[in-house]
């Protein structure tokens, strides 16, 4: 697929996720039932941006560690830093995330920020790769799970998977859990 065939998906989404937006509360019961499974296991999530879907909430409620997403630099896998709701520090791309202080976590369970997403488990993020790369290094040593969270309002009929696509293991949304089907 082109950048440029990539880059009009992410708008779409992206578009209707600002105009239609969705249902926060339902999101987040929804993402405390998915992450059930995963209780005493390292949890990753993010700080939301840009209208994102927010798992905060959430991950205060895992029964685990918790830590947030660090870009180290381009073409980079990021590296994730303990968070337990302390205080954050400004990153590159608007990024939010703990001190370096915080100790460095390996995740076993990743919530997922991204544009868009189709029932086959793909996504569109953001451009960088960062997720990508990230999941392909954790899943090479690891099963690593991937939980896509977004709206409904976010879906794609659907995307085209490339090579170095990672992709997601379950998605939340906030009308329903979806098991991808490959």
């Amino acid at each position: 697929m082109s950048a440029a065939a990539k880059s009009e998906l992410r708008k779409q989404a992206l578009e209707q996720r600002l105009r239609l937006g969705g249902d926060q509360q339902a999101l987040h019961h929804r993402l405390v039932h998915a992450l059930q499974p995963h209780a005493g296991q390292i949890l990753a999530g993010y700080w939301p941006m840009r209208g994102e879907a927010d798992p905060r909430g959430a991950m205060a409620q895992h029964d685990g560690a918790t830590c947030l997403p660090v870009v180290t630099g381009q073409g980079m896998p990021l590296i994730f830093r303990r968070w337990s709701g302390g205080e954050l520090e400004s990153g590159p791309f608007g990024t939010s995330h703990p001190p370096e202080s915080a100790g460095v976590l390996v995740p076993q369970v990743l919530i997922v920020p991204l544009a868009g997403f189709d029932r086959r488990g793909n996504r569109i993020g953001y451009g960088g790769g960062f997720y990508d790369r990230t999941l392909e290094q954790l899943r090479s040593n690891s099963n690593a799970a991937a939980i896509g969270l977004a709206f409904s309002t976010q879906e794609l009929p659907r995307i085209p998977a490339e090579s170095f696509d990672q992709p997601l293991d379950l998605i939340v949304t906030d009308q329903e859990i979806i098991r991808p089907s490959r």
